[in-house]
């Protein structure tokens, strides 16, 4: 999942980067409203998380502008504003979450995975691919009680399959949610990694879950993936 932390206390938003980015979430950040504003216009983030006050344009602006714009963007303001007023204000506006300031951070983790679940419509945070389960909150998956060793990156692509089963997901989608502002498109890193991916789950699973339909993209099935023309 791909996320864009707005925050212009450099030090938090480096440590909350930082701290999303070893949970295995891909993250952009920026410090002021302007550039989160044309970030958010160009990127398909699957979340942001925004700070109120801001250089250049206000938090709550660029809230205002995201509803406006992509009203199913998932959205968390987290604020030094603690009063009643200022949580209802951007509630109101359409934020999906308001966290005050200071904060725990497994609290930011939790109401982050609560909505990512909500937009995948996804209520558990159990997956599972035949014998595989996926923890998604944990982060770890287990085929008859053996827990199977994934990359960060690794992790965030079966996740991101898992939460698109038998869908076709593009390359352009894959690294537009799963890869952040710093990916090279045409590095291949995307083919490397599903081949890796491909390569652990077919030892588990006896099978390879990962189709290809080409011209397209890639899928997740638990039949079995076989290349589509």
């Amino acid at each position: 999942m791909r996320i864009l932390v707005v925050e212009d206390e450099l030090d938090l938003q480096e440590a909350i980067a930082d701290g999303l980015r070893i949970d295995g979430y891909a993250v952009d950040t920026c410090d002021n409203g302007e550039a989160a504003y044309e970030l958010i216009y160009e990127v398909n983030y699957d979340l942001v998380v925004l700070d109120l006050n801001l250089p250049k344009m206000d938090g709550l602006e660029v809230l205002e502008k995201i509803r406006d714009e992509k009203p199913e963007l998932k959205v968390l303001i987290l604020s030094a504003r603690s009063s009643v007023h200022d949580k209802v204000k951007g509630l109101d506006i359409g934020a999906n979450d308001y966290l005050v300031k200071p904060f725990d951070f497994a609290e930011l983790e939790a109401r982050i995975r609560n909505l990512l679940r909500r937009k995948f419509v996804q209520e558990s945070s159990m997956l599972s691919c035949g014998a595989m389960k996926v923890d998604l909150s944990k982060r770890i998956a287990v085929v008859d009680e053996q827990e199977i060793s994934f990359t960060k990156k690794e992790f965030a692509l079966l996740e991101y399959f898992l939460l698109n089963k038998d869908r076709v997901v593009s390359q352009e989608e894959l690294i537009e949610h799963v890869w952040d502002q710093h990916a090279d498109s045409f590095s291949g890193a995307i083919r490397v990694h599903i081949a890796t991916l491909r390569k652990k789950l077919k030892s588990v699973l006896n099978y390879d879950p990962i189709g290809t339909k080409i011209g397209e993209g890639y899928f997740l099935s638990e039949g079995g993936g076989d290349v589509h023309a």
